[in-house]
C-alpha cells in the first residue's frame, strides 16, 4: 500500500500547542473533496491512529489531531480538560488551518467531542461521524486507565501491556506501550468522569449536517435502546453496528471499519 503519511506539526489554536499528523494532502483528486479531521479516543495518541489515518489518507486530505493533555498536545495539570473545551480545540484547529470545508471523524471520546462541535454548527463542518461514542454510561473501569498509565509512565514491555489489551496483535501493543505515557492522568480522569455527567443529547438535536453514528456490535457502549432516543432528536441520522467488533472497531475488524463508512464522506475507504 502506499504511504500517505505527509508530516507531523505543531498549531497554536485555542490558546494551545495542538499537534496533528497529516496524511495525503490534496494531490491525486483529494483536493475535490472535503478534508477530514479525525479525533481518536481518551488514550489513544496520534500515532497509534497511524494506520486508518493512512486509509483515510488515500482519499482525502486527513488530519489526526492529539486531544489536549495526550500525545503531543499541550499537556498539564492546570489545562482545562472539559468536553467544552475540547471541542472549541477542534473548531480552532479547523480555523488555524484555513480548512474552509471538513468532516470530523471521532472515536469513542472523539466521538464525543465531534457531536458537541457539530451541535455548536461552526463554519465549514460539513460531516460527522461518531465512532461507539459513550453516550452516558461507559462500561469500563476507570483503574484500568490510571494503573495502565502509570505503567506505562515506568516504561511498559509488549507482555506487560497485554495483560491489559489480551486481543490485540504485538504490533498494536508495541503502540501502545510506547505512547500510553503521554496521556496525562488528570485529562483521563476528568475525561472518563464527564462521560456520565456532559450530556450530549441536547447538542444532537442542534445539529444541521449529516450524521453517521457507527457502534461496535459488542462491548455496550451503545445500547438500541439509546440509538432511538438519538433517532429522535436526529431523524436524518445514519446508523449501523460493525459486526465482529467491540469498542475498538478498527482494531478488531479494521476490513468491516472501512466498509462501513460506505460514501459517507464522498467516496468509499474500502478499496
Amino acid at each position: 500500500m502506499t504511504n500517505t503519511y505527509l508530516y507531523g506539526a505543531h498549531v497554536w489554536a485555542n490558546n494551545i500547542r495542538q499537534h496533528y499528523l497529516r496524511f495525503g494532502g490534496q494531490t491525486d483528486g483529494r483536493a475535490e473533496r472535503d478534508p477530514v479531521i479525525v479525533i481518536p479516543g481518551i488514550t489513544s495518541p496520534v500515532e497509534t491512529w497511524r494506520f486508518v489515518a493512512e486509509r483515510l489518507g488515500r482519499h482525502f486530505d486527513t488530519y489526526v489531531l492529539d486531544a489536549r493533555g495526550r500525545g503531543l498536545s499541550q499537556a498539564n495539570d492546570e489545562l482545562d480538560y472539559s468536553l467544552d473545551a475540547m471541542a472549541a480545540d477542534v473548531i480552532a484547529f479547523a480555523q488555524a488551518l484555513s480548512l474552509p470545508a471538513y468532516s470530523i471523524v471521532g472515536h469513542s471520546m472523539g466521538g464525543r467531542i465531534g457531536i458537541r462541535v457539530a451541535g455548536q454548527r461552526p463554519a465549514g463542518l460539513m460531516r460527522l461521524v461518531a465512532v461507539d461514542p459513550c453516550l452516558g454510561r461507559y462500561p469500563a473501569n476507570l483503574a484500568w486507565y490510571v494503573d495502565s498509565i502509570r505503567q506505562a509512565q515506568r516504561g511498559m514491555s509488549v507482555e506487560q501491556m497485554r495483560q491489559y489489551c489480551p486481543t490485540w496483535t504485538e504490533e498494536q501493543l508495541r503502540l501502545r506501550a510506547q505512547w500510553l505515557h503521554t496521556c496525562n492522568e488528570r485529562a483521563i480522569t476528568t475525561s472518563f468522569h464527564a462521560f456520565q455527567t456532559d450530556d450530549i443529547h441536547a447538542d444532537v438535536a442542534r445539529i444541521n449536517v449529516p450524521v453517521l453514528l457507527m457502534a461496535a456490535e459488542r462491548g455496550d457502549v451503545i445500547r438500541d435502546t439509546e440509538v432511538e432516543q438519538l433517532r429522535q432528536l436526529l431523524p436524518s441520522m445514519q446508523y449501523l453496528r460493525v459486526k465482529d467488533a467491540g469498542h475498538m472497531i478498527p482494531w478488531d475488524n479494521e476490513a468491516g471499519f472501512y466498509r462501513a463508512f460506505g460514501d459517507f464522506l464522498g467516496h468509499p475507504l474500502d478499496h
